[in-house]
């Protein structure tokens, strides 16, 4: 199963490259993930229902007990047949939907959103949910926004994104609070046997937070229509059948151990039914055919909330009925409403007439899907509904009883949606012209037309939808005395087949009286408007943050550097003085080579504070890290010595780069003495502060330390040196999340510049020239040498690239042939550093280190020409790159069986060194990345 996630994040990787040379072919190459997934779903399928789950189970970070345990039981079967199902159908769908330009972002994304979907709905560990449960979300926004999004867009976006995130920031803190009471994280033994009782009920409603948020409950359901500004492809998929049901899958997956506990069945029914009838109930006042779905939508969300919440099994058979059925006719629907603005231009119900005539094959799979929503025989919504009525007036809900009343309600009301839906979009309206609308091409009607076929055959065939619905509904168990309840088209003349007739008839007699409906509408009391709440929400918050921000942001450096200290001195001194203290012998030094440089350190470090000269305080910093590296040097730590030289001189170089737009001297202090008094006692503080936490830490370890021994576990990494196997196996997802963290520093760095000193520039490409003139000519000489498209195959005026970049104060002739003679060999040195990282001193980040340098003297000496000439490629694309290669590499050894991130030896080479090379081509992009943006701001 992970081999299947991992499939579609593969390929969706490719698809954006494959696009443009395989056009609309490329959509159906993203259809092969899925289209395998249902493959191998279906021959699982027998075992699965037969009682056998299939389950995988791989180690993560065994420490911490974080494992991959996947499951493929009969509701995840369920779930991976239509997350994956439509899936396919819907990027099969987006051929004819989407234009060229835009189909390989969009294809890409869906197929990213297929594979987390996937991986949520096998997930048999509670923290493994979540990450799939918040990717999806963080997808869904990608997909709601687009490339480039008007403001609509975005909004909608947002209002998606930060809804479902706080409902599932609550949902992972009730997740954490199950784990411990169950005393494991795992799904399939939390529910084998559920905690009760102490804080689990507190658990359970954190949990519901976050799924009603997913699933669009009432009153956290505004962000649903509002998304329908997203292509119809992304609203049949995500918020049809897939990325709405998370909230559904996640009550369904629970319930058979939790549904018991208080308050659990009073939640789910409250909450589902109220927004079943509340969804339908504002589908009949919209106008567009989209918003018509989305209300209609989230009026069976609830529905399916109340039924796979409640807790029976009549209401687990039904709610898993009307979960299919839903997935089927609802993504029809959307992909038919697409179908319709695709050959109208138009969503608008009002302006569409007599399209039943002219598009009959288009109305006849609307016909089949909106029946089916409808509860009409011999669909499969039919089933489900007469299912429903049974669960809540025999099941064992009957004992609620305004829950019957509630469900009649919805489902009259979700016929006259229906109704609705084919009135507006298909029929002739008194006083409108036809509406001009070519016939589709078939391949483009084919993805609606399957989902409503299919509809229609597990309709005709119960015996076969139970056959896949069941199995789930029988882990409850059946009240002693009944007998279990079995799908049927025909279980004769009863009061559930009176109620579903009568459904049917006052739901069109609803839809048929829709002015008085209306009047009689405008008469009630408005409902509270969640839209306007949201609003009203976002407004305050940020109205608070001014008002905050006003107070604690007074844009003062040392303030907020005092209070940082400050917060730190006062929660770490105190406990580090009471709780620890260094034992046995100290340490000072070991030998007398340490004194020189702790002399220098010291030194420098109080002439730094005392000094007013900005490069010479930046130069007596440089010289306290020089001195640092040292003392590494002198305790043997030569990896660290290297790492500390090395980005000391980088941090060296960048900060005189920034310090050229800075005054040659610091701003005199207008403060009152007590302030610098202030500010001393905090940095006294600070110092001993870490001066005793130094003691401690270094003391801490005894004889009877658990610590693991890297060095009995060199062999198996392929690496002669301990400092490199540990950072690129032992303690590879913490290297992981470090270059990770780095990458996502550059760009914060950059983000900066771009607002300080305007837009980023790529190496190799001019700054803007103000102004509409048009430049003299030596500007427009300097300005083509400096374009990417100047290379060395070019004639120039100059012998050397960019030397018009640097005014003659800043050149040294000896300085830029030296760089360009030298230039290869750092490379190759760096290369070599990198390579012998397993052997000796250093790896991938000193490698990337050394050749940052290269690149920055390249910019020293030539400027934005040299450096892009240099490297002639995106510094974005090169740190992603890095990234990926790093993440890569690290799930290469599951191939091999074994641990993700973990070293296997093939071919006498270890996989890390794969993880390592990722990390060096990482640096090298921030460093370029930065040293781009630099010149931005200088420009």
């Amino acid at each position: 199963m992970v081999v299947l996630v991992i499939a579609h994040l593969g390929v969706a990787a490719l698809v954006p490259f494959l696009a443009p040379r395989l056009r609309r072919l490329m959509w159906l190459v993203a259809a092969l993930p899925p289209l395998a997934t249902v493959a191998w779903a279906l021959y699982r399928a027998g075992q699965v229902l037969d009682g056998e789950p299939v389950t995988e189970s791989l180690p993560w970070v065994p420490a911490l007990d974080l494992r991959l345990d996947t499951v493929l039981d009969p509701l995840s079967l369920l779930m991976v047949l239509v997350v994956s199902g439509i899936g396919a159908l819907v990027l099969a769908y987006g051929a004819h939907y989407y234009r060229e330009r835009e189909a390989g972002r969009e294809a890409g994304w869906l197929l990213v959103f297929a594979g987390v979907m996937l991986g949520l709905v096998v997930a048999d560990h509670l923290l493994l949910l979540y990450t799939f449960w918040e990717l999806t979300t963080v997808v869904s926004f990608l997909l709601i926004a687009g490339r480039n999004p008007g403001t609509e867009r975005r909004r909608a976006a947002e209002q998606a994104l930060l809804t479902t995130v706080l409902g599932g920031l609550a949902m992972l803190l009730g997740l954490i609070m199950l784990g411990r009471a169950g005393g494991t994280y795992r799904l399939s033994e939390l529910l084998a046997d559920p905690p009760d009782g102490g804080w689990v009920p507190v658990a359970l409603v954190l949990v519901l937070v976050g799924a009603f948020t997913k699933s669009a409950q009432v009153p956290f359901h505004s962000w649903l229509p509002v998304a329908m500004v997203a292509p119809t492809p992304v609203s049949a998929y995500l918020h049809a059948a897939a990325m709405v049901k998370a909230g559904v899958y996640l009550v369904a997956r629970l319930a058979p151990g939790f549904a018991e506990v208080a308050p659990w069945r009073p939640l789910v029914l409250a909450f589902g039914l109220t927004t079943m009838v509340i969804g339908a109930w504002r589908a009949l006042r919209e106008k567009d055919l989209k918003r018509v779905l989305a209300w209609s939508t989230i009026s069976e969300l609830g529905m399916l909330v109340a039924l796979l919440g409640a807790g029976t099994r009549t209401a687990a058979l039904a709610g898993a009925v009307m979960l299919l059925a839903h997935a089927l006719f609802k993504s029809s629907l959307f992909m038919v409403t697409g179908v319709i603005e695709h050959q109208t231009g138009t969503r608008d119900l009002r302006r569409l007439s007599r399209l039943g005539a002219r598009l009959p094959a288009v109305f006849a799979v609307a016909a089949l899907s909106a029946g089916s929503m409808a509860g009409l025989p011999p669909l499969l919504g039919f089933i489900g509904e007469e299912a429903r009525y049974e669960a809540f007036l025999h099941g064992g809900v009957a004992g609620v009883p305004w829950t019957p009343l509630a469900l009649f309600a919805g489902s009259v009301l979700t016929v006259a949606l229906s109704a609705r839906y084919l009135w507006g979009a298909f029929a002739a309206k008194p006083g409108l012209p036809d509406t001009p609308a070519p016939r589709p091409a078939a391949a483009f009607l084919a993805p609606a037309a399957v989902p409503a076929a299919l509809g229609a055959a597990f309709g005709l065939l119960p015996a076969v939808t139970e056959g896949l619905t069941g199995p789930y509904a029988d882990a409850y168990p059946v009240p002693e005395g009944d007998k279990p309840y079995h799908l049927s088209l025909w279980h004769g003349l009863t009061w559930v087949l009176a109620l579903s007739v009568l459904t049917v008839l006052l739901g069109l007699a609803l839809h048929l009286g829709r002015r008085a409906v209306v009047s009689v509408r405008s008469r009630l009391p408005r409902l509270p408007d969640a839209q306007g709440g949201y609003r009203a929400a976002i407004r305050g918050l940020g109205s608070f943050a001014i008002a905050f921000t006003r107070v604690t942001q007074v844009g003062s450096l040392p303030f907020y550097l005092t209070v940082v200290l400050s917060t730190v001195v006062l929660l770490s001194l105190g406990s580090l003085l009471s709780g620890a203290a260094p034992t046995g012998h100290v340490e000072l030094w070991r030998s007398w080579v340490e004194l020189g440089p702790a002399v220098v350190v010291l030194g420098a470090a109080i002439a730094a504070t005392l000094i007013r000269d900005r490069l010479a305080a930046v130069l007596l910093t440089g010289a306290v890290g020089y001195g640092v590296a040292c003392l590494f040097v002198a305790r043997d730590a030569l990896d660290l010595a290297l790492t500390q030289f090395l980005v000391e001189s980088l941090t060296l170089v960048v900060i005189v780069l920034v310090l050229r737009r800075l005054p040659p001297r610091f701003t005199p202090e207008d403060q009152a003495a007590s302030g610098r008094w202030v500010r001393l006692a905090v940095a006294l503080a600070t110092g001993t502060l870490v001066a005793i936490f130094s003691l401690v830490a270094t003391q801490a370890r005894d004889d009877t330390s658990e610590a693991p021994n890297y060095a009995d576990h060199l062999e198996e990494t392929g690496s002669e040196n301990p400092v490199n196997a540990i950072l690129v196996d032992f303690r590879a997802l913490d290297t992981l999340g470090e270059i990770a963290v780095l990458l996502v520093t550059a760009i914060g760095v950059v983000s900066l510049v771009r607002v300080w000193g305007g837009e980023d520039m790529e190496p190799g490409q001019a700054a803007p020239v103000a102004g509409p003139q048009e430049p003299p000519a030596h500007q427009r000489d300097e300005r083509a040498e400096r374009s990417p498209a100047a290379r060395w195959d070019q004639p120039r005026q100059q012998w050397l690239p960019g030397v018009t970049e640097r005014p003659g104060t800043e050149r040294s002739v000896v300085m830029e042939v030296l760089t360009r003679v030298l230039f290869a060999s750092i490379l190759v040195f760096s290369v070599f550093l990198l390579f012998y990282g397993h052997y000796g001193p250093g790896g991938g980040f000193a490698g990337g280190l050394v050749a940052g340098q290269a690149f920055v003297l390249r910019y020293l000496v030539g400027g934005r020409t040299d450096l892009g000439l240099a490297a002639p490629i995106d510094p974005g694309i090169v740190a992603g790159g890095g990234l990926a290669l790093a993440a890569g590499a690290g799930l290469v050894p599951l191939a091999f069986g074994s641990e993700p991130l973990s070293a296997t030896l093939w071919l006498h080479v270890s996989t890390s060194l794969g993880f390592d090379i990722g990390v060096y081509v990482l640096v090298v992009g921030v460093i370029l990345k930065l040293l781009s943006a630099a010149e931005g701001a200088r420009a």
